[in-house]
């Protein structure tokens, strides 16, 4: 992650530009981001495309936000036509594992019972549940999106999931659904070897 670096905002794309005004622990929330950078894709409604190479930037004029820059000498990581139907809120968040008095990363998974609170799944394992998905017609393929960057608490900085449904792509050719997923599918299993050191 670039801080304090100057550039020309993404001014005809709105969702990349992501406000931290609502987060007490920014510098905290954005050390908690960069661990996943270039390992989970972001998506934008605003141009219905899915960025799977990009980085993130802190501008020196405005340390409220944080700036996701699309890599544009890679414009073959760049999927366009994704329509925000397609898209869907999981109720997935990623924590850090002292939320639960524990060490590690930890996904909070949401219980069909509303009454009952999210149960804690050890990163890796969730990791793994996820890429086990990835052969059927209807594979489970996380992305971020902005306003995914959040508080756990007051203190605590945790990352919320959105996933595409690959199935309801309109308009996408087969093949180009299929390079979403092998993209996505990836980017998994980068973030799954990686997992320990996060």
């Amino acid at each position: 992650m670039s801080a304090g670096v100057s550039f020309d905002y993404p001014t005809s794309n709105k969702d990349l530009i992501w406000n931290l005004d609502e987060i007490n622990k920014r510098e905290l929330a954005c050390k908690f981001l960069y661990k996943f950078e270039n390992l989970l894709c972001i998506y934008s409604a605003s141009v219905e495309q899915l960025y799977t190479n990009y980085s993130l930037n802190m501008p020196s004029d405005d340390p409220s936000k944080i700036v996701i820059l699309p890599n544009p000498y890679t414009f073959h990581d760049t999927f366009n036509h994704i329509s925000a139907s397609a898209i869907r809120d999981t109720g997935l968040h990623i924590v850090p594992g002292q939320v639960i008095g524990a060490s590690g990363l930890y996904v909070m998974v949401r219980s069909r019972n509303r009454s009952e609170p999210p149960a804690p799944l050890p990163f890796k394992q969730a990791l793994r549940k996820i890429i086990y998905t990835q052969q059927s017609k209807d594979p489970f393929l996380p992305i971020l999106v902005k306003g995914d960057l959040r508080q756990f608490d007051t203190h605590t900085p945790c990352l919320h999931l959105h996933r595409i449904k690959i199935t309801e792509l309109s308009g996408v050719s087969e093949f180009n659904r299929n390079n979403i997923r092998a993209s996505v599918v990836e980017k998994l299993k980068e973030l799954h070897r990686a997992a320990d050191q996060l």
